[in-house]
């Protein structure tokens, strides 16, 4: 597979991409048609405890990773190497709980607010792969971490 592009110094334009992703998830969700009336309770009971389950995952990832969190791929340079807790599970969970918060809200919200949710776990699965490029460079440690936690964003799956 080739490289996938870091886009900026830092990494910029995966922050910029993945933002306006957001977005437009958020604004389909307001705008555009909803549920058929009778999945419509039943969706929005799914969505939100896909969110509440996303965010518990999210707010966790961000706790344990500490000093060393950023949103740009490149590695924050006063943070350290994070291995034990939700990163012991997933490599990016915080990716992981992202997709299922955003998915749990378009779920609740609007059938299309689920396609721009799907491109976005696109576009963080692609910058997952930029990150572990620079996370290797940065960590030692970082491929061995990669053989013992298999999965990038999804257990069992990806």
């Amino acid at each position: 597979m080739p490289s996938v592009p870091q886009l900026g110094a830092r990494g910029g334009g995966w922050v910029a991409l993945q933002l306006s992703l957001i977005a437009v998830v958020f604004v389909l969700g307001a705008a555009a048609p909803g549920w058929p009336d009778g999945a419509h309770w039943w969706l929005k009971g799914v969505g939100a405890a896909c969110a509440v389950a996303g965010a518990i995952v999210f707010v966790s990832a961000i706790r344990t990773l500490g000093a060393a969190m950023t949103q740009f791929p490149k590695p924050n340079e006063r943070g350290a190497l994070v291995v034990d807790g939700p990163y012991a599970v997933v490599r990016h969970p915080v990716y992981s709980g992202a997709i299922l918060l955003i998915g749990g809200i378009a779920l609740a919200l609007s059938p299309w607010a689920l396609v721009p949710t799907a491109v976005l776990a696109l576009v963080w699965a692609l910058k997952a792969r930029v990150e572990e490029r620079l996370l290797t460079a940065r960590y030692p440690g970082y491929a061995t971490y990669c053989e013992h936690t298999r999965y990038r964003i999804v257990p069992f799956v990806y």
